[in-house]
């Protein structure tokens, strides 16, 4: 049974730590400073046989003009109008405020409705404040402690008015078709149906103040996330699910990574940490760039750590719309990453203006293509035609007077593509000469722009034993 729970409340109350509670997961950041989260984003939670959506929320703030605790409340309101029940978290052990009394009377008039909460319930300390949220007119308060995890079981039997009847809810899993294996390249091997029906993730990442949440909110056509001028906005990862001509997407919108010998706040390291493991969960990486300051050494090194966690990687150079040379600005991109980025030669790069929204659909036809490129299987045959005319043409040079032999070659895996190749000595066989059959097998089957790795294995002696 699924239904949709916003948590609500004022600053540094605990509701990001019940999302988390409720979530089964530490997916929302977390510290005593308040106003950390600023965007609201959503998880799958199951507890006591329910099922349902919840989504955390920034702190209420009783400002409405065009600061960014004004962007963070007209948020919160956006995800509590679409919530089917909201949870009005107030703080215990701190006792009602002005603030919570303020609020408290706005979503009295509200059509979402509303349980209440005394959240840090535990112990004597929270119980003065347990019974002043009586006069905040929301019915009985929940008592609980979302760090401790107690009083969750009354929260279960407050919520189960909520939950739809089964004969209500709809079938959201259909069957996609599966892709006709005539429409693919020769030898690749169609996608699943299953694999197609799961939305493609993909994180968008970059410096602080490129434009990634402008360009989340443009790809979905609604104000999703906070933008604004300032920088470091986005601090929690944001995990939207979208579709477009019929593929799934899963947009996860992330904070800017700036050099780690800047990055000193709290807060900041957290949320870096959450980028991070956004890149490590992602199938395709969207590395935003200023066009104005193209490929700086922070762009290089977020495209060298998502090569090396083996995802596939398209950049997009936002802003183009303000650059005045534009051929320059290509001429500098293609030479920085023949220089620095050699080892995916052939990335794909889209020149968008995510605030006008410019060449998005041109943007996502490359996240697809790179997307395909990633999930490529070669057949073992092909493969050892391969390997034969490279020998042939280019041997392994001599190790002590005796040359290296390469037995045969398969495919192990995809995402990324990996390849075993079968030698009696694999220790000795150097490592420029394994760099130059991941450029000969990069440029033979064609794998622009997404990381290939080699493996090297011994070949078991049958006569080892004799």
């Amino acid at each position: 049974m699924s239904f949709t729970v916003a948590l609500v409340g004022r600053p540094n109350v605990g509701k990001s730590t019940l999302f988390n509670r409720l979530a089964g997961k530490k997916l929302a950041l977390v510290d005593d400073t308040p106003g950390v989260t600023r965007d609201w984003r959503s998880a799958p939670a199951r507890m006591g046989g329910l099922s349902f959506t919840v989504v955390d929320t920034a702190g209420l703030e009783d400002v409405t003009d065009d600061s960014l605790e004004a962007r963070m409340r007209r948020q919160t309101e956006r995800a509590l109008n679409r919530a089917d029940v909201a949870l009005f978290i107030v703080d215990a052990r701190a006792g009602i405020t002005p603030l919570d009394r303020h609020f408290a009377s706005l979503l009295r008039k509200g059509k979402t409705p509303v349980l209440l909460v005394a959240n840090k319930a535990e112990g004597k300390a929270g119980m003065p404040g347990l019974y002043e949220a009586f006069e905040l007119g929301l019915g009985e308060p929940i008592p609980l402690s979302a760090e401790h995890g107690e009083g969750m079981a009354d929260l279960v039997q407050a919520l189960l008015p909520f939950a739809p009847k089964e004969d209500e809810e709809e079938d959201e899993f259909a069957e996609a078709a599966p892709t006709e294996a005539s429409e693919l390249p020769i030898g690749d091997q169609p996608e699943p149906a299953e694999d197609l029906a799961k939305p493609i993730q993909i994180a968008i990442v970059g410096r602080p103040n490129v434009g990634k949440s402008t360009l989340l909110n443009s790809l979905i056509g609604e104000e999703r996330v906070l933008t604004g001028p300032e920088a470091g906005m986005t601090r929690d990862a944001i995990s939207v699910d979208w579709e477009w001509r019929g593929r799934k997407f899963r947009l996860v919108d992330t904070a800017g990574m700036r050099k780690r010998a800047r990055v000193d706040a709290k807060v900041e390291k957290l949320a870096v940490a959450d980028a991070l493991r956004v890149i490590r969960m992602a199938q395709v990486v969207l590395l935003v760039v200023d066009a104005n300051q193209i490929l700086d050494k922070q762009d290089l090194t977020i495209a060298r750590m998502v090569v090396e966690e083996g995802r596939a990687l398209v950049i997009a150079l936002n802003k183009w719309d303000a650059v005045d040379d534009r051929a320059m600005a290509l001429r500098q991109v293609e030479d920085k990453l023949q220089a620095t980025l050699a080892q995916i030669k052939g990335v794909e790069v889209v020149t968008i203006s995510a605030l006008q929204g410019k060449k998005l659909d041109t943007l996502l036809d490359s996240i697809l293509s790179t997307y395909a490129q990633w999930n490529r299987r070669i057949p073992t045959a092909q493969l050892n035609r391969w390997i034969e005319g490279v020998l042939e043409h280019h041997p392994p040079p001599l190790v002590e007077g005796r040359r290296v032999k390469i037995r045969y070659a398969t495919q192990v895996k995809t995402r990324p593509p990996t390849v075993a190749l079968f030698v009696n000595k694999p220790l000795d066989l150097p490592e420029s000469y394994q760099r130059y059959l991941i450029g000969h097998l990069r440029e033979t089957f064609e794998l622009p722009g997404v990381p290939v790795r080699l493996l090297l294995r011994k070949q078991k002696n049958p006569y080892a034993d004799d």
